[in-house]
């Protein structure tokens, strides 16, 4: 694709590097194919290819107009389209880009503004969200349906091993899941303990950045990264093998630490080695020798949901059921397993109409073979299925855990 950007962008490193990554298209559209907005409404500006036009008429010097703005707000930034562009483009990246400049030139509406500082405030502040969900809780009872399935049931968590293991591993708490879900993490350890690995939890680590990140305030994510590398740092120093990541959402986001602080010089370094130690449950479990598992005797059916930051975002495939059929789960046939569930981090609340219509198509596809649980591999995800399916959905990694 030929660009003809203006100075403004040319000497800025993000357009440069946006620059960059336009030059990749050749516009052949594939990517509209596995497009899951542009499959539900059919229009060439909600698909990737119509939203790069937008972008890049934008870097060319246009003005950004409140349509250009809908367009890119409708994107899950589920990053299929990358999996399926035979040339390679990093839409993902492009259009976090786009939407933080498209940001500063579009004027939000008051009650959009509103919404969007609430979750920004909210999600990543683990002692205020776990509070509003507790009062949630007790008014559970007397709200209308369609609040009550929001507000999820209280989970106990199983006792994390205490055995000292020289083998050790650090884990991403985050923000939501120690509240929603925090049996996922104790399972972990659980499951590690069994293989010799020791996890560890750094107390002052918190959200990994991505709520703020992905709602273009782009340096209040990156204080969050800092953070987080300050709190690890200690434990990097120490020698632990790996920082293992039980949310994809939260995954991609710190395996990318490098990219994203890239031009920090304080920080730039540590980011590095912080994504170099990042890895999934599943890559790690891939490595290691899973006969010392207990294997479940009665096969259950298991339809697996492989969130878009897992399989786009990591490009990490078929690695989860591979760990899931030799563990002795029978794992049900998903049809179209690479379109969203809607979740999409804060996209189930900005875009709920279009997040709506994902969530069922993608629960009629999980639940197309009676399976007896859905299991995910991302909180949000786990939570957005939730509100709506007929059997217990959780994180895989709580089947392992017997």
């Amino acid at each position: 694709m030929q660009t003809n950007f203006i100075d403004l962008y040319q000497h800025l490193p993000e357009g440069q590097e946006a620059e960059s990554i336009l030059r990749n298209c050749v516009h052949c559209g594939f990517c509209t194919a596995t497009c899951p907005t542009y499959q539900l409404l059919g229009d060439e500006l909600d698909g990737p290819r119509g939203r790069i036009y937008l972008m890049k008429q934008v870097f060319e010097g246009k003005t950004a107009t409140q349509k250009t703005l809908s367009h890119l707000d409708r994107c899950l930034t589920c990053r299929s389209c990358e999996t399926t562009c035979p040339s390679g483009v990093q839409y993902g990246r492009l259009v976090d880009i786009g939407r933080n400049i498209v940001e500063q030139q579009v004027e939000r509406s008051i009650g959009d503004k509103i919404i969007r500082k609430a979750l920004r405030i909210v999600i990543p502040n683990q002692t205020l969200f776990s509070t509003l969900l507790q009062l949630g809780r007790i008014f559970k009872p007397i709200l209308p349906s369609k609040f009550k399935t929001k507000i999820p049931n209280t989970q106990v968590a199983k006792p994390w091993p205490e055995k000292i293991r020289q083998r050790k591993m650090l884990v991403l708490g985050g923000c939501v899941q120690p509240t929603v879900s925090p049996n996922t993490n104790a399972a972990l350890a659980n499951v590690l303990d069994k293989l010799g690995i020791q996890l560890l939890r750094a107390s002052n680590a918190g959200c990994c950045g991505a709520v703020s990140h992905h709602l273009s305030a782009h340096e209040e994510g990156l204080e969050f990264m800092r953070r987080n590398i300050d709190a690890w740092w200690p434990y990097v120093e120490q020698g632990v093998e790996a920082i293992v990541l039980t949310a994809s959402g939260c995954g991609v986001v710190v395996k990318d630490y490098g990219k994203l602080l890239a031009q920090d010089s304080t920080y730039a370094k540590k980011a590095k080695r912080i994504s170099e130690l990042s890895k999934d449950i599943s890559e790690i479990l891939s490595t290691e020798d899973l006969s010392k598992l207990p294997r479940h005797g009665v096969k259950q059916k298991v339809a697996f949901h492989s969130p878009c930051t897992l399989q786009h975002g990591q490009n990490i495939v078929n690695s989860v059921e591979t760990i899931l059929v030799n563990a002795g789960f029978e794992l049900t046939n998903v049809v179209d397993p690479h379109l969203c569930c809607g979740s999409a981090g804060t996209y189930s609340i900005l875009q709920s109409e279009l997040s709506k219509q994902l969530l069922d198509n993608k629960l009629h596809s999980l639940q197309a073979e009676s399976p007896d649980v859905i299991a995910t591999a991302n909180i949000g995800c786990q939570m957005h299925m939730a509100t709506k399916a007929t059997v217990s959905v959780k994180h895989w990694i709580e089947l392992l855990d017997n």
